[in-house]
């Protein structure tokens, strides 16, 4: 099977797997999902929609973002989803915002982070804890990041969410600062929070797997020493990411969203050579250390992914190949110094 179009790609990243059904079945109330127009919030929210559906509760789903893009929030409103614009980082834009019991807090900086760090520490790290104010009687679900954890061996099986902290650079240390925020408001309201830290969702136009693709169909170097990653199809990370409603709590929840394997760029480099007829070029030597995850804690949850990297690198190949449209954000994964 190959996707087509962008409209079918975005069908299969919106699709609710059994479990998510289940999930917004149990749960109680609207859902606001704020930060909802970045790479990952239009399926994600289409995703919440379509699953209350299913499961038979017509709740409201509200996507809030600045909206620059008409289209995307045009789409949404397609799907039944109600759209508000808000800039997140003025209180009274944020006190007027709908109430709702369930919160999906995607907002985040990561790419220009060397240029605006101010920026990037008030929103990574300061709009928690105005949202949390906000939604004091609520239950959120807050995006992290596996940048938090550092580099780790190559020889071992990844970070899990017991290990110390290690963040590199702003980017790192900010996020490390949204959680450390969340904490705090958690305890000091008993606000029952999830922190997912997700280590790379990828889909056809985005994500590391998508870079590797794209340099090798350019007849670009790949430099490898960050030489293995992560990753997880859009799709399932959504779907994880509203089941963790359930397990929201005082402190916060903590886990990890990834793929089940270690991927070496060189190996996946070939694979993509081999699929688009390209011959992959390197610089560089693999380092013995990484940034690399251990999501073994979500899979008990909620059992393993529905689509791995045996059928992503042949749809990503086959996108790219037929210049398939990209949203132009490389992730820079290659990144060992925490500058993005």
């Amino acid at each position: 099977m190959t996707i087509e179009t962008v409209e079918r790609l975005e069908e299969l990243l919106s699709e609710p797997t059994d479990y998510a059904v289940e999930a917004m079945r149990e749960l109680d109330g609207d859902v606001i999902v704020l930060g909802a127009g970045g790479k990952m919030g239009p399926s994600l929210t289409t995703m919440a929609k379509r699953a209350s559906d299913l499961a038979g509760n017509k709740r409201r789903v509200i996507a809030v973002d600045r909206w620059p893009s008409s289209e995307q929030e045009d789409k949404l409103k397609a799907a039944g989803v109600e759209t508000v614009k808000c800039d997140l980082l003025d209180p009274d834009e944020l006190a007027k915002l709908p109430d709702a019991p369930n919160v999906l807090f995607m907002v985040g900086v990561k790419f220009g982070t060397s240029g605006q760090q101010g920026l990037t520490w008030a929103i990574n790290s300061y709009l928690p804890g105005l949202v949390c104010n906000r939604y004091r009687n609520s239950r959120i679900v807050a995006f992290s990041t596996g940048n938090v954890y550092g580099l780790v061996p190559v020889a071992g099986s990844g970070s899990v969410e017991t290990d110390d902290l290690n963040p590199v650079g702003e980017y790192a240390m900010s996020a490390l600062g949204r959680e450390r925020v969340l904490d705090y408001f958690s305890r000091a309201h008993g606000i029952p929070v999830t922190i997912v830290r997700l280590n790379y969702a990828c889909e056809m136009r985005y994500g590391v797997l998508v870079d590797v693709a794209r340099k090798v169909f350019a007849g670009e170097s790949l430099d490898l020493s960050m030489g293995y990653l992560n990753t997880i199809w859009q799709g399932d990370s959504n779907a994880v990411t509203l089941a963790a409603f359930a397990l929201a709590d005082s402190p916060p929840f903590v886990f990890n969203i990834t793929g089940r394997e270690k991927l070496s760029i060189k190996t996946v480099a070939g694979q993509f050579g081999e699929l688009m007829g390209k011959k992959p070029t390197f610089t560089g030597t693999e380092s013995p250390d990484a940034l690399l995850s251990d999501s073994s804690k979500a899979f008990e949850l909620f059992g393993h992914p529905r689509v791995d990297e045996k059928q992503l690198i042949p749809w990503i190949a086959d996108w790219v190949a037929r210049g398939g449209e990209s949203l132009g954000k490389p992730t820079h994964f290659e990144s060992r110094d925490g500058k993005f």
